[in-house]
């Protein structure tokens, strides 16, 4: 087992930083249009729902997957969610998910070594900045969406 030279912020701070991304990319949610949340693309990208569908999809499965020590492939959300209340109610769900299997983990898991859906082999605490880093990437084409369709989106700062 590797010992921590430093630690540089705590669990309950990168939960708090990432439970604060979770909060900006449901603001982002609520602001589209319901028919352009599920249509609305830009040069072959995906609808914002779909995006969503990737988030639902990582986040929660993720970290229960991380503290059972399941390896189980990825897979898009089975659920056929038709309305943006839907995905906003799933979303809520996903993230008090997300705080039940974070509050199980230790500061030594961090750096244990986990194969993430069976792809992803490295520390849980590179797992976990990748699944930070993936929101923010898509929900940045969130952002070119809302300000294609002349909205005002979310301050990115707000979190």
């Amino acid at each position: 087992m590797k010992t921590l030279a430093a630690q540089v912020i705590t669990p309950e701070d990168l939960l708090n930083h990432w439970q604060g991304h979770r909060a900006l990319t449901r603001r982002i949610i609520e602001v589209f249009p319901d028919k352009d949340f599920f249509e609305f693309s830009i040069g072959g990208m995906r609808p914002f729902a779909k995006l969503v569908d990737e988030f639902l999809a990582m986040g929660a499965p993720a970290m229960k997957g991380i503290v059972t020590k399941d390896t189980a492939p990825f897979a898009e959300a089975s659920e056929n969610l038709i309305f943006k209340a839907q995905y906003l109610e799933k979303w809520d769900e996903a993230t008090a998910e997300i705080t039940k299997y974070w509050q199980q983990l230790t500061i030594e898991d961090f750096n244990e070594t986990f194969n993430l859906f069976g792809q992803y082999n490295f520390p849980v605490i590179q797992n976990v900045l990748y699944l930070i880093d993936n929101e923010i990437h898509h929900r940045g084409q969130g952002y070119v969406y809302l300000r294609a369709l002349n909205i005002e989106p979310p301050f990115f700062w707000e979190r």
